[in-house]
């Protein structure tokens, strides 16, 4: 394979996370593969207060109705603590980046403060003072930058690498639900989601998910001796600032182009792309169409799939999520299905969506392409290689 003007070497040595449907990579992967969607009624909050009742929660309260703070940083501290294990690294950072990706930092901690008085120390709202506690680690980050922000950190990793400022570094996205954005979004559809259901007709909007992701990055050289999942042949970003919250299909155009010319490959290599897809009217729409644009005949080739109909969209994490169960799927040559699909929208009729069932590749699986677009045009896409 070619590697035209490829950025240098990043390897993925480790992975960790925990959504809805699983604790660990391997596990939310299975899941996956096997259609089990997360998706259950409220737990943390009062339905009734919502016309939508449902959610992608990770089920880890004490009790229905019953919430507690800070459960985004301790699936952040999960996540990049089974990173680290899979890296082979003990938790001693210290000096190594920790870069972190995520909508809403611990707003349901304040949340629950404000409203029930809930004990929540506030400089433990910054992911950094756990970061520290648990890790060691000085140099950490937090980068807000909603639905794109993982991809967004892992960006910036792959900078700190390339610049030699790091070996090392350690990149992760984290979200929780919280009940005023659960609010919003419940009164921003014509009719309230029951399910996520990316590239149908019947789709009715965005669902909320909760999780965290975290990988171990680490500079390619020579023999090296560790584990390597993939390799990260390339991540591109861009912000168009073109609408609060429409996305503009040129710009996701764009910044899939630029992450193709920093991999150094061409749409006809790609043999997987992980959809954004939330299941909104705009973005699968939008995506569908950049998709067209840049890949041309050669839409029809890769497989496609879009996990959020089984994770719910989780935010910060979700780009994480998303590359990770490409990390999987090349590894093992199984594509997991998107589900909800009854009635597809034109835009995608001639797309090799994977639907209801996983699909098996095998060996032919070596390239993959994740998506992830966020409000206000932030959009972010990486492209992946299989590692023999």
């Amino acid at each position: 394979m070619t590697r035209r003007g490829a950025e240098p070497g990043v390897l993925i040595t480790g992975a960790g996370a925990v959504a809805s449907t699983g604790a660990a990579t391997g596990e939310i992967y299975q899941a996956l593969c096997a259609g089990r969607s997360g998706l259950a009624p409220l737990r943390g909050f009062d339905p009734s207060r919502f016309r939508a009742t449902h959610a992608y929660e990770i089920d880890d309260r004490p009790g229905p109705g019953v919430d507690e703070p800070m459960r985004a940083t301790r699936w952040l501290l999960d996540a990049v603590a089974a990173a680290l294990r899979d890296a082979g690294l003990d938790e001693d950072l210290g000096d190594t980046p920790v870069l972190v990706g995520t909508t809403l930092r611990e707003l349901r901690s304040v949340e629950l403060s404000w409203r029930d008085r809930t004990a929540v120390d506030p400089r433990r709202l910054h992911f950094g003072a756990a970061l520290r506690q648990r890790f060691g680690a000085v140099d950490t980050h937090t980068v807000a930058n909603a639905c794109a922000a993982s991809l967004y950190t892992l960006a910036l990793g792959v900078e700190l690498l390339a610049a030699g400022r790091a070996d090392t570094v350690v990149v992760a996205g984290t979200d929780t639900i919280t009940e005023s954005t659960y609010g919003m979004l419940d009164r921003c559809y014509p009719e309230a989601p029951d399910r996520v259901r990316p590239f149908d007709r019947n789709r009715r909007g965005m669902l909320q998910g909760e999780g965290a992701a975290a990988v171990v990055l680490r500079r390619e050289t020579a023999g090296h001796a560790g584990q390597v999942l993939a390799r990260l042949r390339g991540v591109a970003v861009n912000c168009d600032a073109y609408h609060p919250s429409a996305p503009d299909a040129k710009s996701i155009a764009l910044v899939i182009r630029e992450a193709h010319r920093r991999a150094g490959v061409s749409p006809a290599e790609i043999d997987l792309v992980m959809l954004h897809g939330t299941g909104t009217p705009l973005n699968d729409e939008a995506e569908a169409e950049a998709i067209r644009d840049v890949f041309g005949s050669h839409a029809g080739s890769p497989l496609m799939t879009a996990i959020k109909s089984m994770l719910g969209h989780t935010a910060g994490a979700s780009g994480l999520h998303s590359l990770l169960t490409a990390v999987h799927a090349l590894r093992a040559g199984q594509v997991p299905p998107t589900l909800g699909i009854t009635d597809p929208i034109d835009e995608i009729a001639d797309f090799r969506l994977v639907r209801d069932t996983a699909v098996g590749a095998g060996d032919a699986l070596r390239v993959a392409q994740v998506d992830s677009f966020g409000f206000g045009g932030l959009n972010a896409v990486a492209v992946l290689e299989k590692v023999a």
